[in-house]
This record gives structure tokens, sequence and C-alpha cells, in this order.
């Protein structure tokens, strides 16, 4: 099924001359609730009951007892803590801890409804379970055959889950880049090793939320976010961004309040889930988000840009590279200039990223050889990408570009723009020249 859609993605890519990058989505590790008695395979708690929290799912539960498939239960969960069920929906505090007899007594705090086979988070516990099941293994295995873009690694907790999906990818380790979730209080404290390791982040706000206190999910919303701009990194914002447009064809007001909040705070992207995949108004839903994307987008690029460069400069780890140096200053020079329009010459990509972090209120116009790398910068915020066979010869790269800018409404004869490349052509990592020039006529 999955191996068919992908097909027809690239079929109608072709046929329409859109450029779409494929990520594929983990499952990840998971807690999930066993089998119930009841024939109706649920039973409703009442708030204040007492119940068994066991591991022993050859036993179905009942309205005393009820297992779970993670052995390692009373060994990674206290007195004080809370069993999380069904997307947080079902919440128990534990009372006591019987390592010995091998289960927790919890306290029901919810009248509620409990099935087989329902979500379970342990929100502040150490999870001992592997980062990597035999289903998304194969599930990675099977991205690599269809050759797609991105793999958003699930309920990433350090780097070492990184780096064991990326002994997965093997050579396709370049053309698959790893886009790490965090989805979890685990993954929060060790943010920054899994950052260094990670090509980018997403902002899984669904589970995250689950497991983060409900007043402090902001927080962390903003500090991912704000580390990802700090490194040139792309983050992805997802997760109820537009829930109600699954079934209203209008987002509520706080709704459009936090896509454009997410966009203000730096954000590279915001992803939609269930809005599309199952919504009643999936084309609406990408159009109202993109309407208030590009608002928010000219707001920010109507206020004070010197302050928000000095902000990124300033959160920019030190010592500062040749590329990013000449990227930043790049930005800067036009912003003076008023320029429409800033070219880099990229074979990875990195240049356009180091670019994108200073968040230029003109597009970015990335000019590369490399297929992959043409569809890894559709998560970068600003910028647009086009197709050579080769960037040796920079002049006449510029001058192609500056053609297929001028077709495409990105510039004008008389319009400013700023080149960055290396004076290597073509040597990814070179990054160290910028260049002024005026379009002129032909």
């Amino acid at each position: 099924y999955h191996a068919q859609v992908i097909k027809n993605l690239r079929s109608a890519c072709q046929k329409t001359g859109k450029i779409c990058a494929i990520m594929l989505d983990t499952k990840g590790p998971e807690i999930r609730t066993g089998k119930i008695e009841d024939r109706q395979g649920y039973i409703d708690l009442q708030v204040g009951q007492e119940i068994i929290v066991d591991t022993n799912t050859s036993q179905p539960g009942n309205i005393n007892r009820i297992s779970i498939d993670y052995k390692d239960l009373v060994n990674s969960v206290k007195v004080g803590g809370y069993i999380l069920i069904a997307d947080g929906v079902i919440s128990l505090s534990i009372v006591a801890v019987e390592k010995e007899k091998g289960y927790c007594l919890c306290r029901v705090n919810n009248n509620s409804r409990l099935g087989e086979n329902k979500n379970v988070h342990l929100p502040g516990a150490i999870v001992n379970l592997p980062a990597l099941s035999e289903k998304d293994i194969d599930d990675i295995k099977f991205g690599v055959e269809q050759k797609v873009d991105f793999i958003a690694a699930s309920f990433i907790r350090k780097a070492e889950d990184v780096l064991e999906i990326k002994q997965i990818l093997g050579a396709a380790r370049d053309d698959i880049h790893i886009i790490s979730k965090i989805e979890n209080v685990e993954g929060v404290d060790n943010f920054n090793e899994i950052l260094e390791v990670s090509d980018g982040i997403m902002v899984a706000r669904g589970d995250l939320g689950v497991e983060v206190q409900m007043e402090k999910i902001f927080v962390a919303q903003k500090m991912i976010v704000s580390k990802c701009n700090s490194v040139g990194k792309p983050v992805i914002t997802a997760t109820q961004m537009l829930e109600s447009m699954i079934k209203n064809p209008r987002p509520t007001r706080a709704e459009a309040t936090d896509v454009a909040n997410a966009v203000l705070d730096g954000t590279d992207a915001v992803m939609l889930s269930g809005e599309t995949a199952s919504g009643d108004y999936p084309f609406e839903a990408v159009d109202i988000m993109a309407k208030i994307c590009r608002e928010a987008e000219l707001v920010e690029s109507s206020t004070d840009y010197q302050s928000l460069f000095a902000a990124l400069k300033m959160s920019t780890p030190k010592p500062i590279s040749i590329a990013e140096t000449v990227a930043s200053y790049a930005v800067a020079t036009a912003i003076d200039l008023k320029a429409d329009l800033i070219i880099t010459l990229t074979e990875t990509g990195l240049t356009t990223r180091l670019v994108s972090k200073y968040r230029p209120p003109m597009p970015v116009f990335a000019v590369t050889s490399w297929r992959h790398t043409v569809k890894h910068l559709l998560a970068t915020r600003g910028a647009i990408s086009f197709l050579v066979e080769s960037l040796v010869g920079t002049d006449n790269l510029v001058d192609n570009c500056i053609e297929y800018a001028i077709k495409n409404n990105l510039c004008k004869v008389g319009s400013r723009v700023v080149i960055v490349s290396g004076v290597m052509e073509g040597v990814p990592g070179k990054t160290n020249n910028m260049k002024i020039m005026q379009v002129g006529k032909k």
C-alpha cells in the first residue's frame, strides 16, 4: 500500500513539476494495556477506586486489576507518579509499588472507560525500552528501498537512539535525513545531545503533552525551537495545530494564533496530521494554515530586524565557522541593501540553512547539483531550490538563476541580489565568498 502511495506521489510530481519530499514516520517503542475479561472489551473505572496494574498480559484484566506490556514497570515508576492511559484520558496515581510481587497499586483519578490495547504513558519515568522495535527496523529498511527523503524517528530519548538509526541507514545516510521527534521528558532532558547528531527536530506535541505537565509544554516547545534556530537546523512544530478542522471548516481563534506564534518563534515548518489524514476538510486546512504562515512572516519582516539578527548572533555557539560568518553577513547586507533575493551555491544545503537561520525577509534561492539537497531544503524556512548539473562556473550559474528568478517573480531588472558561494567551485564545505550584484537588462 505505502509503496503504491509513494509511486502515485512521484508520478503526480512529475506531471505537475512540483517538488515534494517524502518523510517516513516510525512507530517507536510503546506500552499498551492488555486484554479485558468482559466480552465487551472494556471496564468502567470510578474516581477514587483502587486498582492493581501488573505486567501479566496472559491474564485478562477486570475491575480490580489490569495489565500492561512493559515488564520493567515496578523498576521504572515511583510512589506519587502517574500512569496515563489512552492519550492521558485515564489518569491513575501510583500509591504503592510492590517490587517483589511485581505490581503497582493505583488510585483512579477520573471516571473513565478503559479498553484493550490502549497506549500507556509513564510521565517522568526512565522507560527501559529499546529505541527501535523490529517493526521500526523493517520500516526504515523499506524507506531506504523506496528512497525516502526523511525519517521521522519517534520517541528519541538520547543521542544513541539517533546513531542506531544511522547505522541501519548505512550508505543511504547522506540521502535520508533524520528528524528526531521529541515526545517525552527524557528527550527534553537530553535535547542538546540529540540535536547535535540529528539533521532536524520535530516538536511532537501529542505525546509530549501527555508526558510533560500541561502548563510546561510551551516552555519545552520554545526551548526546542530556539536551540534549533541557534545551530541552524530545521525544526517542525506538529500535532493539534488545527485540530478542530477535522470536523469544522474553520479553525478556532486559538488554533490560528498557535500556528502564527510557531512561525514567530522560529519554526521552519508546521505539520498537519489528523486534519489531513482523516479530517473532513483537508484542503481547507492546508489552505488556511498556509495563509496564516504567510501573514505571520509578513509581520516578522516588518519588525526590528536588527534586534532579531543580534539575538540570533548572540545565541550562536562560538567560535563561528567561516561559512556561517559569510552567511550571517550576507543576510545583514541583503537587509541593508533592501535586496530582493539571496542566492546560495550549495552542495549539501548547509550554506542555505546557515543563511536561512538568520531569517531574511527575502527568499533564499539555493542552487545545487545534488538532487537530495533539493528535497532536504524543503524543510528549511524560506528556501527555494534550483537543480543544476554542476556548480562549476559560478557566473553562468548565477545568470541562469537570475533569469529563472525573474520569470518566477522573485526579482526584476534593477533588483539587488546577494550571492553566497565558495572560491573552490563544486567542493562541499568551502563557503567563503559573498558577492553583490544588480540585475541588469539583457
